[in-house]
């Protein structure tokens, strides 16, 4: 394979700042190395990065809500620094910033204004929000690695170099769904009632928007499908204990199962999904299960999106994005009310013929994400470099 001029071996940057990011980074090192046995590695890193071979020049520190980015600001701005000047002083044959914009956004723009190579794993979503940060991406990038074939259409009429890639969960979950009944054992469900899970969110401001109307609408739903049962998974046990507050002051009475982690084993078991809009939604969608999206902000962050017009898409659900028709009913905002929700969510429990539709629509997707992520991230990036050896030449 072509080599640099001088012959020596490529020098890639990684910069990762999420646990996502780590692992997208650690599969995108190993795909390389498939290809170019002597490429070297060196970034802002995760324990998978380190173990696939990336030398560390600084640990990644992933922080979430307002509170803690600004306590952490000072070491991210100092951490960013460093980096920029190391790369400065020893250029290499580029920098890769994976996802965390914020983040790495900045020091691509930097990078890139003094000459050296930059790309982005992980699209932004301009084409969704504030629109005018596009401008920003030309300036950062000289080609983004975009998850969603749409997002490539978007970027290149703004004049920023794409390439779509797929997105690492279509290959990771299997094309065929799994029967319901096969994991509800597992998590200590009956294995012949229908299953409803709720998922309200990942972070606690959107479990304490959403938890207590989720619980209402699975209140109203036991109405109308008495032997319905709940399984509601949690990313940590600090939201599973607010959760389990919700359930003793909401509806004590209802059969809900909670458990930590495990989201993709609780979506497999259910017949029907209530979930807040991110990402479960595309998870719930590769796992062919039909679903009802909540989406609700603080007043203040809605009065300001509707009042600058800050929101351009048509649909809150990534599921629904992606589909031909907005198979996902959305309630959003004010429109988050139980008896709402709960009637589309029945629907689904009493229709089977629309919900084998659904899982087909959601199966014809899911073969169009499918296109093995890190490798073709790999081949993007080598060809950015002239050092291309692709799949099909090895």
């Amino acid at each position: 394979m072509q080599k640099s001029q001088s012959q020596r071996p490529l020098r890639i940057g990684l910069l990762a700042n999420e646990v996502s990011g780590d692992q997208l980074a650690a599969a995108l090192i190993l795909a390389l190395r498939a290809r170019q046995a002597d490429i070297e590695f060196e970034g802002m890193t995760g324990p998978l990065m380190e173990a696939a071979g990336c030398r560390s020049l600084a640990r990644m520190d992933p922080v979430m809500g307002l509170i803690e980015v600004i306590h952490h600001l000072p070491g991210l701005l100092r951490t960013r620094g460093d980096l920029a000047a190391h790369f400065l002083a020893d250029p290499p044959d580029l920098v890769v910033g994976v996802d965390a914009p914020d983040f790495n956004l900045a020091l691509e723009t930097r990078l890139k204004a003094a000459g050296i190579k930059t790309a982005h794993f992980v699209s932004p979503t301009v084409w969704a929000w504030r629109q005018g940060r596009v401008k920003r991406l030309r300036q950062a990038v000289d080609l983004m690695l975009c998850l969603f074939e749409f997002e490539v259409d978007f970027l290149l009429r703004h004049k920023v170099p794409a390439a779509y890639v797929g997105h690492p969960l279509a290959d990771q979950i299997p094309l065929q769904a799994a029967e319901p009944a096969a994991v509800r054992n597992d998590l200590g469900l009956d294995g012949e009632s229908p299953v409803v899970a709720l998922l309200p969110g990942s972070r606690s401001s959107e479990v304490s928007r959403l938890g207590p109307l989720f619980l209402q609408t699975a209140r109203w739903l036991r109405r109308y499908k008495p032997e319905l049962q709940f399984v509601a998974p949690m990313v940590n046990q600090r939201l599973m204990q607010l959760f389990q507050e919700q359930i003793e002051a909401t509806a004590p009475e209802l059969p809900v199962r909670l458990v930590e982690g495990r989201s993709r084993e609780a979506i497999t078991s259910a017949d029907a999904v209530l979930t807040a809009s991110g990402t479960a939604t595309l998870e719930t969608l590769l796992l062919k299960r039909p679903m009802v999206v909540a989406y609700r902000l603080s007043p203040f962050t809605v009065w300001l999106i509707r009042r600058l017009k800050l929101l351009k898409t048509p649909h809150v659900a990534m599921a629904n994005l992606l589909s031909d028709e907005p198979y996902a009913p959305e309630f959003v905002q004010e429109a988050c009310k139980p008896d709402s929700m709960g009637r589309a969510l029945l629907k689904f429990l009493e229709d089977p013929a629309r919900c084998d539709q659904i899982k087909q629509a959601y199966l014809a997707i899911h073969e169009r994400l499918r296109k093995n992520a890190a490798e073709a991230a790999a081949d993007a990036v080598l060809e950015l470099l002239g050092a291309v050896q692709t799949s099909k030449s090895r």
